[in-house]
């Protein structure tokens, strides 16, 4: 049998679901506590923990907000910069072939986190879906969260 070593999914299988915003979490605390890879005035941009992919990201507004049309004008301009310099990034680390950019709005359309608006930036590769998610409902994420933060930092901080 073939083992899959994830052992960063086990403070989740085994956590109590923390019901704060993660968001609004990252914001207030260390960058390398919560993964937040970069932050301006008005958004941020964080590791997703339990990513699809490797690199999994996801870009916010700052302040609390669950749908687009609450944000301010210059919110907007600022969470799409982020969302930008975000891409950037990643096409510099991990140098994918595309991406998956998308906003779910409320539970039904997929939303995990509904109260806070984000947007889900998901690097995408030629051959990346294989046999595994279709037969065995399992994901295989080649890279540690750790390893790949470091190279988003490394990355962001010789790009200021």
């Amino acid at each position: 049998m073939d083992k899959l070593w994830a052992p960063w999914r086990i403070r989740y299988i085994r956590g109590s679901k923390n019901k704060k915003c993660i968001f609004c979490q990252a914001n207030k605390s260390t960058k390398k506590q919560n993964y937040v890879v970069l932050k301006t005035r008005y958004s941020i941009s964080l590791m997703n923990l339990f990513p699809y992919n490797n690199g999994h990201l996801l870009v916010s507004p700052l302040r609390h907000v669950g749908e687009l049309a609450r944000l301010k004008d210059f919110e907007v301009l600022d969470l799409f910069k982020t969302l930008a310099k975000t891409k950037k990034l990643l096409d510099k680390v991990l140098k994918p072939n595309g991406y998956n950019i998308g906003i779910n709005i409320s539970q039904i359309a997929g939303a995990g986190i509904t109260g806070h608006l984000h947007i889900h930036i998901v690097p995408r590769w030629k051959g990346d879906t294989n046999f595994m998610p279709v037969l065995n409902d399992t994901k295989v994420i080649s890279q540690s969260l750790r390893e790949l933060y470091q190279q988003l930092r490394d990355a962001y901080t010789k790009s200021d």
